[in-house]
């Protein structure tokens, strides 16, 4: 009974952060999505911002809404910490270009990636967290292998039976990429927090002589 009623403490004072982590990746997903502009430079000043932004909430996280899970605590204020340093960079570089672009979010997907995934796994039977840890650091290490295998130099005119014209280069499929990644992060992050918090609710106490379910 006391591990259940622990775990409900947990889940009560962390829902709200993945909420939180979820709004500007879906607000930025949106902006990706409906804007025409996918150019490096453009690309790092959205991802500066949900980085900040992301970076912040991780560091409330870490030093409010943590303190029952010491090890977790640590990882989490690390990666915290990685996030406001990359988004300072995106602001900074966004200047340079594509290789600015590729650099910054790789480095920030590696580093992020590899501390949410290993803590998920160092917390699976202890923390009711460990599986949207190992989730959202496996899904942010794929961000990075996407980042790696696309050409920099890639570039196709497009035409045909599409009737588009203009051309697809990196920069439009590396801010696509993030965008996209920014859409499913918002989305399982918002599941997930509501899900904790619908998992701290106490059932409503039935009348006398009502059944219980």
């Amino acid at each position: 009974m006391s591990d259940s009623l622990d775990d409900a403490g947990q889940r009560a004072r962390y829902w709200p952060i993945p909420v939180l982590r979820a709004v500007p990746a879906a607000v930025m997903a949106l902006v990706i999505t409906f804007s025409s502009n996918h150019a490096a430079g453009y690309g790092l000043v959205l991802f500066g911002v949900v980085a900040l932004v992301d970076g912040l909430v991780l560091g409330f996280a870490g030093l409010q809404r943590m303190a029952d899970d010491t090890r977790s605590r640590r990882t989490t204020l690390v990666q915290a910490a990685v996030s406001v340093v990359a988004g300072v960079a995106a602001f900074a570089t966004s200047g340079l270009g594509l290789p600015a672009f590729i650099a910054v979010i790789v480095a920030w997907a590696v580093l992020t990636g590899a501390l949410e995934l290993t803590q998920g796994l160092r917390a699976r039977g202890r923390s009711p967290f460990a599986r949207d840890w190992t989730t959202i650091g496996g899904l942010t290490l794929l961000l990075a292998v996407a980042f790696l295998l696309t050409p920099p130099d890639y570039s196709q005119q497009l035409g045909g039976i599409e009737k588009v014209s203009g051309t697809l280069d990196a920069p439009v499929v590396l801010v696509g990429l993030l965008g996209a990644y920014f859409a499913i992060a918002a989305v399982f992050h918002v599941i997930a927090g509501l899900s904790h918090k619908w998992g701290t609710a106490s059932p409503a106490a039935a009348p006398d002589g009502a059944p219980h379910a």
